[in-house]
């Protein structure tokens, strides 16, 4: 099998690539980037090959994928992440350009030569009320944001130009390869002596060393669709996820929950309900992720958090 994993300079492109490596199987990374630009730490990811892609650009995407690498599979981890900025009217046109224009580029290629397509969503899909966990096929589709939206239009273009597809929603991302929640909390709380932090966002924590882990598991079966993926450990707030970090690093700094509200509007409104349910993982024989507990330790044991 051979497997074109766009979106490399990321945090979980960066841990698909090294899971390929891992089992053996060909992988080929791609960014808009000339050359690798994520971190440097000595993992396959660094030496794999590498192909420069501008996704937003269709007819060199068609090339690339339909004459240059002809994947098996592709991993479709590129995306415009910066949910505040894309709601800077600026923006708007690159973020749907990246996230729907180029994944319609990614699922039209895929499509002429047969190819799979794991695609990585959001629970920013959905409106984030209630309390119960959203399901996997639920079509309830709201989402509070632009950036959900440009993320809903991309399932939605997958989903109707492919059949051999895979959506894949995940939350709370963490890895080595970048900058994420529990980075910043562990800065903030060397220099604080008090951190507020939101206690009204409910959700569930993903690794992505862990998560690379299944979406190589899934791409190399025909169990297509819409799933869920987080660590278990139940759903928690960003407030016992600070705590947590917080436990597990050695910290004193106190950490008091606030409200939404009371913390102040972002430019983009998020959900305050992301519990996902994960029972299609299950019902498809795929492992479960570890804890997010468990998980974090494992995190924690990775990065320098002396230095960050």
């Amino acid at each position: 099998m051979k497997v074109l994993v766009t979106g490399v300079a990321g945090q979980l492109g960066h841990d698909v690539m090294n899971e390929l490596s891992r089992r053996g199987i060909e992988g080929v990374g791609s960014d808009i980037h000339e050359t690798y630009s994520g971190i440097m730490d000595n993992s396959p990811v660094c030496t794999m090959d590498y192909v420069q892609l501008d996704i937003t650009d269709k007819d060199k995407v068609l090339k690339v994928i339909t004459e240059d690498i002809k994947p098996d599979a592709i991993v479709h981890c590129a995306a415009w992440t910066a949910v505040d900025a894309a709601e800077d009217d600026e923006n708007f046109k690159k973020v749907f350009a990246v996230n729907v224009t180029g994944t319609g580029n990614i699922a039209f290629a895929a499509a002429a030569i047969d190819a799979k397509v794991l695609y990585l969503s959001t629970d920013y899909v959905f409106d984030g009320q209630g309390e119960e966990p959203w399901e996997e096929d639920c079509k309830k589709y709201s989402p509070l944001n632009f950036y959900g939206n440009t993320k809903l239009m991309g399932e939605l273009m997958v989903s109707s130009m492919l059949s051999k597809f895979f959506v894949v929603r995940i939350a709370w991302v963490f890895g080595l390869n970048g900058n994420n929640f529990v980075k910043t909390m562990l800065k903030v709380g060397k220099t604080h002596d008090e951190v507020r932090v939101v206690n009204d966002q409910v959700g569930t924590p993903t690794y992505t060393f862990d998560l690379a882990r299944l979406i190589v598991d899934m791409i190399n079966t025909d169990k297509y669709g819409f799933f869920h993926a987080t660590n278990e450990g139940g759903y928690i707030s960003w407030y016992d996820f600070t705590c947590e970090i917080y436990k597990q690093a050695g910290y004193s700094t106190k950490v008091t929950p606030v409200t939404t509200e009371e913390y102040g509007l972002s430019k983009a409104k998020r959900p305050n309900n992301s519990r996902l349910s994960k029972e299609k993982l299950k019902a498809n024989s795929f492992t479960p992720l570890p804890t997010w507990q468990d998980a974090l330790s494992r995190y924690l044991g990775e990065i320098d958090v002396e230095n960050l």
